[in-house]
């Protein structure tokens, strides 16, 4: 299901009804990976073995030493060894072209490659790579075979490059394959003729709409029908496929309904429950997912689930429940990086490599790299998720002004404690008549009730009134002790 309005394009993947995967892009802020910039060099970093690559984005971004192609040094006394050196390779000011390979996140700067990879519908082009190679998920060896025999036919008809076949290249025709890498070695040639004539800093080739994205890197036989509510983007859609996969065209569908057309398959609905702390389990049971800088961490509980027959079963039935709904919710939340689970606790051994058994066939649907350990002797699952762009919560959300993401805030006891040390220093250091206590309205109660006795003992020892001032903008924690 594509939602299209004029400053955001939302991407929907349901399967059998249920929200499995949401792609968003907003037109101030789109995604960057894939994007080929012509790159100045700002500081080179001997002891990191890389360098900041200044592409005309608020943050410079970063480019580590393995990421640098051999091309990038094959003019140099080092074209028949790989320098340990960065600093062999690059220098402040030298120009390069790169490409993003992780949009920037958080207070990251976005992560290159010197390794140019330009996708096409059934084709991967690597310019400045030798090797052909195909998708590890085209299992059938003849068709393995077939495929590159093909992809060495067609090498021998082009000057430069590797190929590698996509997943979507299985049992497509050699002409159409031979079409596709004619079309990506011309749009090479337009990519390297334009960034001879552009200045450092500035973009050479953006990829697709996040509308067109989507068929070339998803659409497949497993795709029943795509619904978009965009005129524009339905014939940007068509003009596509009618190019590159005719036969699924017929798949694609205008929506011209009146409601929403993410609010009549429920989607909007699993959006704001995709941004919850809380996942509630069918069973009863529930997750409890929290989302930090280092790593994510998920805590399985059995909630009202009391379960039929012995603890041992119901805690088995519970995690088994959650190992599924755990793949889904990192793709649907796109949770990268480090990812910790802690599953309720199981004695049996059998039951234990049942669960560890669930989650990895959950995440078998998963397109993005994950990694599963067993589990630990702490009862722990440790994973990773390969990070490639922002997680839903950090494109949806901010932290919060008022405790500024901490999810907690000091209580208005605490604050009226540390209003008192304030008096005290306040006291010492000026000679003022009296001292004016600006504070919030939760603050301000509870120093005119429970803490009154307090704060008439205060201004005994100092000498000195003290008012009391309630501030309607002032948040629980924020405060002011003004000498007047």
């Amino acid at each position: 299901m594509i939602n299209v309005t004029p400053r955001e394009t939302r991407v929907a993947l349901l399967d059998d009804g249920v929200l499995q995967e949401l792609y968003i892009e907003r037109m101030h802020h789109r995604g960057l990976v894939g994007n080929i910039y012509k790159g100045k060099v700002s500081r080179v970093l001997p002891g990191m073995q890389a360098a900041f690559i200044d592409i005309g984005l608020e943050r410079t971004a970063f480019l580590h030493a393995a990421d640098i192609a051999k091309a990038a040094y094959a003019n140099t006394d080092h074209q028949n060894e790989v320098p340990t050196d960065i600093r062999r390779l690059l220098h402040a000011g030298q120009e390069i072209l790169v490409q993003v390979i992780k949009d920037p996140l958080g207070t990251k700067g976005a992560r290159l490659t010197t390794h140019i990879s330009i996708p096409s519908r059934y084709l991967v082009y690597l310019p400045e790579g030798t090797s052909m190679g195909l998708s590890v998920r085209i299992e059938d060896q003849t068709e393995r075979e077939r495929l590159l025999e093909l992809l060495q036919v067609f090498a021998t008809s082009v000057e430069e490059g590797g190929y590698i076949v996509r997943t979507a290249g299985e049992g497509v025709g050699g002409e159409t394959l031979y079409a596709d890498l004619l079309f990506l070695n011309k749009l090479w040639e337009n990519i390297r003729a334009r960034a001879v004539g552009i200045p450092a800093g500035n973009l050479v080739h953006a990829d697709q709409p996040l509308s067109v994205r989507i068929l070339r890197d998803l659409f497949s036989g497993e795709i029943h029908k795509v619904k978009v509510d965009s005129a524009e983007a339905y014939a940007r859609m068509c003009e596509f496929t009618g190019m590159f996969v005719p036969e699924l065209e017929s798949r694609i569908e205008h929506y011209q309904g009146t409601q929403s057309i993410f609010d009549l398959y429920g989607i909007e609905e699993e959006i704001c429950k995709a941004l919850e702390r809380n996942v509630q389990l069918k069973s009863g049971g529930y997750l409890i997912i929290d989302q930090t800088e280092a790593m994510t961490t998920i805590d399985v509980n059995t909630g009202a689930y009391v379960g039929h027959r012995t603890l041992e079963e119901t805690i088995l039935k519970t995690n088994l429940e959650a190992a599924k709904a755990i793949a889904r919710q990192l793709r649907l939340r796109n949770l990268g990086g480090i990812i910790i689970i802690d599953f309720i606790d199981m004695n049996d051994a059998d039951h234990k490599q049942l669960v560890l058994q669930a989650l990895r066939q959950a995440l078998a649907a998963d397109r993005t790299k994950t990694k599963v350990t067993e589990i630990s002797a702490l009862g722990l699952v440790e994973m990773t998720r390969k990070r490639t762009r922002e997680s839903l919560e950090h494109i949806l959300c901010m932290p919060c002004p008022t405790c500024q993401g901490r999810t907690s805030l000091k209580t208005p006891e605490t604050v009226c404690y540390e209003i008192f040390r304030e008096i005290l220093r306040e006291a010492r250091q000026f000679a003022a008549k009296e001292l004016r206590v600006l504070a919030s309205q939760e603050v301000i109660g509870l120093l005119l009730d429970e803490e009154s006795s307090s704060l008439a003992e205060l201004e005994d020892q100092i000498g000195k009134p003290i008012r009391l001032q309630a501030e309607a903008l002032y948040n629980q924690e924020q405060f002011d002790v003004v000498p007047m």
